[in-house]
């Protein structure tokens, strides 16, 4: 008995000894750890306050752009930067919003880059598609008889002729052209358009004045369409697959296709005409 009782002795000073140890490292590895961390922050702290790391002209920013309307000096000259500064004194996420606040521009994504210091700056513009004048109010001043006049892109956002030209001058402005109010139109324009885009027909006026008649503008001459609703598509396709109507009428008789009714298609003549009302097959 007197032997066990002395080697278990024995294994338990062993087993502290070897705990001892554990705790030892364990502490060790702790302040080596600190110690790289520390080391790590502070040489982080030592590079970022370097003059490297400073923005001294723009020729450092990369700007990128997905339609290229506009041109690199255009863009440029939405940025206000000023120079020297530091790159982590700059938030990138205010120069986006900043860049945003331009009628000319969709979207804008900024972010920093690190060799070499300087700025990427990612840009989506806004490509007009149409002409849009706004009629003049009725109880507008009457000296005042200039039509307000702008830009639509695809979306329907309205962009003011005279800004977007201060920025891209050599602009090729649409061949489309929309009258009315954007309050009358932007509710349905981006179920429009693209209908419209996609048509085999030459459309070059879009009338939208009046709520309950919608009326285009085409080479077949006027098109009238109603109210705008969601069998607008339909009427644009019906429309494309009467371009051959010329073949049939004389267009200087025709004074306009009515397509308020898709399942029944009319083209109403002139009054001169004998023929007032011709239904379509």
């Amino acid at each position: 008995m007197a032997g066990i009782i002395s080697v278990s002795h024995t294994d338990l000073a062993q087993r502290r000894q070897k705990l001892r140890r554990r705790r030892q490292m364990k502490i060790l590895q702790a302040i080596w750890r600190t110690l790289a961390i520390s080391g790590l922050a502070g040489g982080s702290l030592w590079v970022a306050i370097q003059p490297t790391w400073v923005l001294n002209a723009s020729k450092q920013i990369v700007m990128k752009s997905g339609n290229q309307v506009l041109s690199e000096e255009a863009m440029q000259s939405f940025l206000t930067l000023s120079y020297p500064q530091s790159l982590w004194r700059i938030e990138p996420s205010a120069i986006a919003d900043s860049l945003k606040q331009q009628p000319a521009i969709a979207q804008a994504t900024v972010t920093r880059r690190l060799f070499p210091p300087g700025l990427i700056i990612e840009i989506q513009e806004r490509v007009p598609v149409a002409i849009a004048q706004q009629p003049k109010l009725p109880n507008a001043d009457i000296n005042n008889k200039q039509v307000s006049t702008g830009l639509l892109d695809a979306s329907g956002v309205w962009i003011p002729l005279e800004k977007y030209k201060l920025v891209n001058p050599a602009v090729k402005l649409p061949s489309l052209k929309v009258i009315g109010l954007p309050a009358q139109y932007r509710s349905y324009w981006s179920q429009l358009y693209p209908s419209l885009n996609q048509s085999s027909v030459k459309i070059m006026e879009i009338d939208c004045q009046d709520p309950t008649n919608l009326i285009l503008k085409t080479e077949l001459g006027n098109v009238h369409l109603g109210a705008p609703s969601p069998q607008l598509p339909e009427q644009i396709k019906l429309l494309a697959q009467m371009r051959h109507l010329s073949a049939k009428l004389n267009p200087s008789q025709i004074e306009y296709i009515d397509l308020k009714n898709p399942e029944s298609p009319l083209v109403r003549m002139n009054q001169k005409n004998p023929k007032i009302d011709s239904q379509i097959p």
